[in-house]
């Protein structure tokens, strides 16, 4: 393979506190928590909206805030909801449901009011980093390349890209590397609601046995309502993808659009209130379930689900249970989905602790980590990995980012107590956290 050298001198942009690349759930929640702490921040998002899965990705859906007795995602997350509800993203009885173009809206004006200074088509396409410590990231956009430095990175990219071209070790998949699918997510038209029956599975295997599928994939978690007559659809498997290789993300792309030809017909033809649905639009971002988990001072893992575990440096808890989409469409791999999704759940009110030491990767002195690629095993990755638990984790970030920055520390130099103390006066759930 033929290699060249390219160097050019290109001018530093922004000199702030703190850099969050990335503006998901788990960037804006960093960028906004340190923002209202008076810290310089700049935020760079590479697509055209903040929000990535819930917006671009049309991710039909938040997912669990509370416990059903406690609200987990207190803070940013009870922010974002009373703002959702605000500008008109509420239905009644759906209230789980996204309606993307109110919460674009609801971002940008968060991270407007908060003073924070983003940009949009910024993609990080390089960086700097020596002995544990990124000295600055480089990015390019419309108006060329131009560098950002800071007292202390964020990554927010959900693949954790940032942390691990610093050097940050992490895993991706099973044992063997395989990964969950992902899904090409989508907005429908001219469903009949009062007619709909759940679930949307009903009649799955006589669509099989008539081949409308190319594969026969069981797993179909199904259409959400996000209008009077509008449905997200999160529909359909893209098997194999691998969101860190932009040829497996084409692939995937190119599969997701085609696939929804197959459950356009079969929503039509076997099942009731969907006969006149028409297609509007699919997600411009892939869903990504998984892809890096960065290994960070700590990893956790499933026997701290079971156990409901409790941490000294606890900076929220979260309760979404165990949820491993399938790597394949074979019927032992989904029958091990429903056994681990139906037996790796809470009952009422029950919560398990996230603690500070899974947003610190093991090695990088300024380089905090937020989202999915959070430190943790597959099987906590599969719960944390939904929007509330990306909040949750992403103002913890944002916090600490701030203190470190304040204190002129490193993300480990800072009293955790603090930290605990400053995310419970913002509303987070800290019940085990005393004064």
């Amino acid at each position: 393979m033929a290699c060249i050298m390219f160097q050019r001198e290109i001018e530093v942009r922004h000199n702030v506190d703190v850099l969050v690349v990335g503006g998901g759930p788990a960037g804006i929640a960093a960028a906004l928590t340190a923002a209202r702490q008076g810290k310089k921040v700049f935020l760079a998002e590479a697509h055209s909206c903040l929000g990535g899965m819930g917006t671009a990705g049309m991710v039909p859906a938040f997912m669990l805030f509370s416990d059903g007795v406690n609200f987990l995602a207190a803070g940013v997350g009870e922010v974002v909801l009373n703002k959702m509800h605000e500008y008109g993203g509420k239905i009644e009885g759906w209230n789980l449901s996204i309606k993307a173009e109110a919460l674009k809206r609801v971002y940008d004006d968060l991270l407007l009011d908060a003073g924070v200074d983003f940009t949009l088509h910024t993609q990080m396409v390089a960086l700097d980093a020596a002995d544990g410590k990124v000295n600055y990231v480089v990015f390019a956009a419309k108006s060329g390349m131009f560098a950002v430095k800071a007292k202390i990175y964020i990554d927010g990219t959900g693949d954790g890209d940032l942390a691990a071209w610093a050097g940050a070790k992490y895993e991706k998949g099973d044992a063997d590397g395989r990964m969950m699918a992902g899904t090409l997510c989508s907005l429908w038209a001219n469903i009949d609601w009062d007619r709909v029956q759940k679930p949307d599975t009903r009649r799955i295997e006589d669509a099989f046995k008539d081949k409308v599928f190319t594969y026969e994939d069981r797993h179909l978690p199904g259409m959400w309502r996000v209008g009077n007559t509008l449905g997200g659809g999160n529909i359909g498997h893209t098997f194999g993808v691998d969101s860190t290789d932009e040829v497996s993300l084409t692939k995937a792309l190119i599969w997701g659009r085609k696939s929804l030809v197959e459950y356009e017909k079969y929503y039509k033809e076997y099942l009731d209130g969907y006969e006149n649905m028409e297609l509007v639009a699919t997600g411009s971002l892939l869903g990504i379930r998984e892809s890096r988990r960065i290994i960070g001072d700590y990893v956790m893992v499933l026997d701290d689900f079971l156990n409901r575990a409790v941490f000294d440096d606890e900076i929220g808890r979260y309760a979404y249970p165990v949820d491993i989409h399938a790597s394949d469409s074979s019927k032992e791999s989904f029958s091990k989905f429903e056994k681990e999704h139906k037996s790796y759940r809470y009952k009422k009110g029950e919560n398990y602790g996230i603690p500070y030491r899974i947003l610190t990767p093991a090695g990088l002195d300024n380089v905090l980590v937020s989202g999915r690629c959070v430190s943790c095993d597959r099987y906590i990755q599969s719960s944390i990995r939904v929007m509330p638990g990306c909040y949750i984790t992403g103002q913890a970030a944002g916090m600490a980012a701030a203190i470190a920055a304040e204190q002129n520390t490193h993300i480990r130099g800072f009293d955790v107590r603090e930290l605990q103390r400053r995310l419970k006066k913002m509303g987070a759930f800290l019940p085990n956290f005393q004064e």
